[in-house]
């Protein structure tokens, strides 16, 4: 294990395990991705390290994560705790039993990753999947119970079973933020039109139109910083200049020229003299 707060973290959303994961990749690099996939977050994943318990050297580990690294399995940074209270960047490394492409990784060091789901997890064949018993009635909430009495307290409202389905979650956020049954009632109840064409139009509306403050707000949690480094030179640059995890110099790309530094008042100053005392010169030089 690496010392607390480095080592191996794993990439969010990750399909389920499965005996052709990394069935794409050279017998080599497919080895050693397959015993970093079993190790725990933690991990010291490091090439000293994979190559004291693996039978490659460090050259063959090194080039490896590299591979790996290119195939979109592995990336290394930094990451800022927003919410830590400390300035330090901690030194990451993720990895990915699902191949990503650049655009996600780059997603990931935003802190917007797309959700990702697996059609083979959610099936089940008729065997494994639970028969409901029809014996024992369904559970109905406390807003469906809410909305299936509403007709009792004011008639014109009576709602259908579809229609108590359909707008429960919608009263079921009113609960949440505290308010109570008799509240609820006189907010439906009161200065209903006559005649009522549409009880559940009505009752939609007001629960959307007429919802409470929430009086305890939770913050939204705060993303962490995140900044992909190159995997050769360990330059750290934006993830768009990272494709495959190397930056443009280690890739062999000639960097465009930067733009250029003003001058500073001392430069300038310097070069008026400089002007000032060639313009002297050539006025006292004798004409020929």
């Amino acid at each position: 294990m690496a010392n607390p707060g480095y080592g191996k973290r794993d990439a969010p959303d990750q399909l389920p395990r499965t005996a052709h994961d990394f069935a794409h990749l050279p017998p080599r690099e497919a080895a050693i991705a397959a015993y970093i996939d079993t190790l725990p977050g933690g991990a010291d994943i490091s090439v000293k390290t994979l190559a004291k318990t693996l039978p490659y050297g460090q050259c063959a580990v090194r080039t490896a994560l590299n591979n790996l690294r290119q195939t979109g399995h592995l990336r290394r940074g930094r990451e800022h705790l927003t919410d830590s209270g400390s300035p330090r960047w901690i030194t990451r490394t993720w990895f990915s039993r699902t191949a990503r492409d650049d655009g996600w990784w780059a997603a990931f060091a935003r802190g917007d990753v797309p959700k990702e789901s697996s059609e083979e997890s959610s099936k089940e064949s008729p065997e494994q999947s639970p028969q409901p018993s029809r014996r024992q009635g369904p559970t109905r909430s406390r807003a469906y119970i809410l909305l299936a009495a509403l007709g009792r307290t004011a008639p014109a409202l009576s709602l259908s079973a579809r229609a108590c389905e359909e707008l429960a979650p919608l009263l079921s956020e009113w609960f949440v933020r505290g308010v109570s049954d008799e509240y609820v009632l006189q907010v439906l109840t009161a200065g209903l039109p006559v005649p009522v064409h549409s009880a559940s139009a009505i009752v939609r509306t007001r629960l959307t139109t007429k919802l409470p403050p929430d009086p305890h707000p939770e913050p939204a949690p705060r993303p962490p910083l995140r900044v992909l480094e190159c995997a050769k030179c360990g330059i750290p640059g934006r993830p768009e200049a990272l494709p495959g995890g190397i930056c443009g110099p280690c890739r062999g790309e000639t960097a465009p020229p930067g733009p250029s530094v003003p001058l500073t008042s001392t430069a300038v100053h310097a070069h008026a003299a400089a002007a000032r005392s060639a313009m002297v010169d050539r006025r006292e030089r004798p004409r020929l």
